[in-house]
């Protein structure tokens, strides 16, 4: 008999360990994460209001002036159309004038109720004048400078003894110089009634249109060009870049009040750091535009004086 060897059949039964359930954690505030954004929150409050009390302590005992650029006004003696001379003397009337000036007496003024034309004759008869054989009267004229009719000191006028000049490689540069003074270009006549302006030429001139009358009530100081130059060529070109047009117009360029009075300012100063201590001594003064970390500004660069007269 032969033995026989049987192996065993394997189960269906795993012998490997169970797996262990898996613990979730969960994230939760911490009493201390509370506190610490409580005490970062009340801090960041009192640093505010310590700031804001150091603000207003600062403005209660510091003062800021606002400058020392003082309003310059000038009052301008004008002749107008008075005839240029040495005296302004009270001239005598002429013989066309007699009727209205001479009152007549007691007893002309009885006589000219019976006889007018007496009366008349009467009262030419007594104005003692050495002009009743010329109606041409005998001032020797008016001692006053060249300018608008009016009293006032012997000054030059600014718009007679002001020059501006700008320093600009280009178009652009210009341009920013006329949006840094609030500076604006103009144009009148060429059959045109009113007075077209352009202005804020760094971003794109924009125009508008008013009337002489309401410039004249602004008073504000222009210029204009006598001679042909590229700056000329550069504020024709802004103008029409506005719409404006230009062909046989005048071209004008009106500055500010606050431009006026601090040319105003730095030209007195320039005459007194010379030893000249009023614009009355002043016969012309020349402003360049140069530029500057912040913008641009003007300065004198030539300041002419008047001859005193003897």
């Amino acid at each position: 008999m032969s033995d026989t060897a049987t192996t065993p059949e394997p189960t269906s039964k795993s012998s490997a360990p169970a797996a262990k359930p898996v613990e979730v954690v969960t994230l939760k505030t911490q009493k201390v994460d509370i506190v610490a954004s409580l005490l970062l929150s009340l801090l960041y409050i009192i640093g505010l209001v310590v700031f804001l009390l150091f603000i207003v302590w600062l403005t209660e005992n510091f003062t800021w002036r606002a400058g020392d650029i003082k309003v310059l006004e000038e009052n301008v003696a004008g002749r107008g159309d008075h005839a240029e001379g040495f005296e302004r003397d009270i001239e005598p009337p002429g013989a066309e004038e007699v009727e209205e000036l001479a009152e007549p007496s007691l007893a002309e003024t009885l006589e000219a109720v019976t006889e007018a034309a007496t009366s008349v004759a009467a009262s030419v008869d007594a104005i003692d004048s050495n002009s009743m054989a010329s109606v041409t009267g005998t001032g020797r004229g008016d001692s006053r400078p060249p300018g608008p009719l009016g009293e006032g000191d012997d000054i030059v006028p600014r718009f007679e003894r002001w020059e501006l000049k700008f320093q600009a490689k280009g178009l652009k540069q210009y341009a920013e110089q006329l949006d840094f003074y609030k500076i604006e270009l103009a144009c009148i006549g060429g059959g045109v009634s009113t007075v077209d302006y352009a202005f804020n030429f760094t971003r794109g001139p924009q125009k508008r249109s008013g009337t002489s009358a309401e410039e004249n009530k602004l008073g504000r100081l222009y210029f204009m060009w006598r001679t042909e130059t590229p700056l000329r060529d550069y504020e024709r070109q802004l103008l029409q870049q506005a719409g404006i047009p230009t062909q046989g117009r005048q071209m004008l360029k009106f500055i500010p009040k606050d431009l006026e009075n601090l040319l105003a300012n730095i030209e007195l100063e320039y005459a007194k750091s010379k030893g000249h201590s009023s614009v009355k001594e002043i016969e012309k003064t020349v402003f360049e535009s140069r530029p500057t970390a912040s913008g641009f500004e003007f300065t004198v660069i030539e300041q002419r004086y008047r001859t005193p007269r003897g």
